[in-house]
């Protein structure tokens, strides 16, 4: 019997984190999730995973914290011994009104560089032992399209996710040729992340969006899960890539 490999996404309960944990799972990997307050809906990604076949491991860990950090790669190495991929896929953003930079917190500019970018970095640098011990071992960050040019997301997510961008780059310099580190950078996604930025003109506008889309939709959590599987699995000589999964959008505007 082939062993599956192990993964591990951070912001697994839900979005683009539960997608790609499912997504792993129907692809024989068994999936550490890790969560930082969202316990029920990690649990039903964790039952949905099980239903494909896959093992799983719930994780709490607020990624911002180190130690808390490398406690979770121990109780991974505990249960796995050993991880194939990483999806840095944890993230938070601020709230403001656009165009109004007085209405920003500082607190929470600090708070979204913590879990984005501290964040991703802490968890790469504490897989790495593991990383090693795997197969092919590969990670895969989530990025965002406003890391790449301007758009109505909080300046603090924004700045944070282009933070990302150069962040997989240098990894991919520092952990090649071991480990390969690519960045996935969604456009604008249907569904509750993009519903708290638009508000009451969230049809309105993704419609609007869809309509410039050389593909004629949005992006879905899905769409985004099929691309971080495949620079997974497969792309052996892709690294320090960020791939922009926005149905043609940015290169025909």
């Amino acid at each position: 019997m082939i062993e599956r490999k192990k993964a591990l996404v951070t912001g697994g309960a839900t979005g683009i984190g539960r997608s790609a944990v499912l997504a792993l799972a129907r692809a024989g990997y068994d999936v550490a999730i890790n969560y930082a307050s969202s316990a029920k809906a990690a649990e039903n990604t964790a039952q949905e995973a099980k239903a494909l076949g896959a093992k799983t491991l719930l994780v709490q860990c607020d990624v911002a914290d180190d130690a808390a950090v490398r406690s979770m790669m121990k109780t991974i190495d505990a249960a796995f011994g050993h991880l194939d991929a990483l999806i840095n896929n944890a993230g938070t953003t601020a709230s403001w009104k656009v165009r109004d930079l007085e209405s920003l917190q500082m607190d929470e500019w600090d708070r979204t560089f913590a879990v984005n970018v501290r964040g991703t970095f802490q968890v790469t640098r504490a897989a790495v032992p593991l990383l090693k011990k795997g197969t092919d071992p590969a990670v895969v960050n989530s990025a965002s399209i406003v890391g790449l040019r301007p758009g109505p997301q909080p300046l603090p997510y924004a700045a944070s996710k282009a933070a990302v961008v150069n962040l997989t780059k240098t990894l991919a310099w520092n952990l090649g040729p071991e480990i390969r580190v690519n960045a996935v950078a969604p456009g604008w996604m249907e569904g509750d992340w993009m519903q708290r930025m638009l508000g009451d003109k969230y049809e309105d506008l993704m419609g609007k969006r869809a309509k410039l889309t050389p593909l004629k939709r949005c992006v879905t959590s899905e769409d985004v899960a099929e691309t971080m599987l495949n620079l997974l699995t497969a792309n052996r000589f892709v690294t320090g890539e960020i791939i922009v999964i926005d149905g043609g959008f940015t290169s025909s505007t």
